[in-house]
């Protein structure tokens, strides 16, 4: 390997011992870089009102009602987070200030950042408004280091949002997502091939890709509670207990994820939903409701063509 940051580690990050399985990644290991908006939309909403900055936020619901959709790291500093109902958030933080959501600023933000991206990449895999994978095998601008990119596109985006990013460079996206978190906020660290079964091996099977609550469940019935756990186990009981997704955790328990990053992921499911000041109880009260989520659910099937 040439790329120095992938390849001996980057100075200032701790690196672990050998990658044995190595082999098992294509000959040419791929630069995956991970980028995760700091709080974004709590963020946004500090940014744009000094008023908030340094105070606990949550973005979505009400005092009341609802569930919060993002969180602030002040707000977080109490155990406040996104998908909690608004009134444990509020007994949580007291003094927790909610904010209506402004989807339509968030999407114009994200919108600028992806074109930070595509200055270097065309490979680009959007996970939501706030994160992205980015292939930088071969990048526009023909740089050896995939860190050295990712130190420039959090800049870049610190100077154009006034907002803040971190960042993981590894060799697949399953490590490059993990080390993005590693040092959250505005961070920025890389797992190197040589790091990689290390780093796993203590992670709790909740970290992993693909696995929610019911298969952590399960996974820990069995007696497996980190990647440590995994390994020992063949291909044949992991098919048995987890069905084709069991092929993806023997290999991800070694640091070892082929994915590749789909600039053109096609999205698996359409939704809508509604929080309503008052429980509804009756099947009329409910009826009445779920005919206007139905219809803008067909909406969106009929003006993009899918069907399910």
């Amino acid at each position: 390997m040439t790329e120095p940051d992938l390849d001996r580690g980057k100075a200032g990050f701790a690196s672990a011992g050998g990658c044995s399985d190595l082999e098992f990644e294509q000959e040419r290991p791929r630069k995956i870089i991970h980028i995760d908006m700091d709080a974004f939309y709590a963020s946004v909403e500090q940014r744009d009102n000094p008023e908030l900055r340094g105070k606990p936020v949550a973005v979505g619901g009400s005092r009341e009602r609802g569930v919060v959709v993002a969180a602030s790291y002040e707000a977080r500093k109490f155990g406040v987070r996104s998908a909690m109902p608004s009134v444990t958030a509020r007994r949580k933080c007291p003094d927790l200030i909610f904010v209506k959501p402004r989807f339509d600023v968030y999407k114009e933000v994200s919108l600028q950042i992806r074109t930070i991206f595509a200055e270097h990449t065309s490979i680009i895999e959007p996970l939501s408004l706030d994160e992205a994978y980015l292939d930088m095998t071969e990048n526009l601008q023909d740089i050896a280091s995939a860190t050295e990119i990712a130190e420039q596109i959090r800049a870049k985006i610190r100077a154009e949002t006034q907002l803040t990013a971190s960042a993981g460079v590894s060799y697949n996206k399953f490590l490059a997502k993990l080390a993005s978190d590693h040092c959250k906020p505005d961070g920025l660290f890389v797992v190197t091939p040589a790091m990689g079964p290390n780093f796993v091996e203590v992670l709790p099977v909740e970290r992993f890709h693909g696995v929610g609550p019911a298969t952590a469940a399960r996974m820990k019935e069995l007696g497996i509670f980190t990647a440590l756990d995994l390994r020992p186990k063949d291909e044949t009981f992991l098919l048995k207990h987890f069905g084709k997704a069991g092929r993806h955790f023997y290999w991800i328990c070694r640091g070892i994820d082929h994915r590749p990053v789909l600039p053109n992921r096609i999205r698996k499911s359409i939704g809508a939903e509604n929080t309503f000041p008052r429980d509804l109880t009756s099947l009329d009260d409910m009826r009445a409701e779920l005919g206007p989520l139905v219809d803008k659910v067909w909406h969106h099937c009929d003006s993009t063509g899918v069907r399910g």
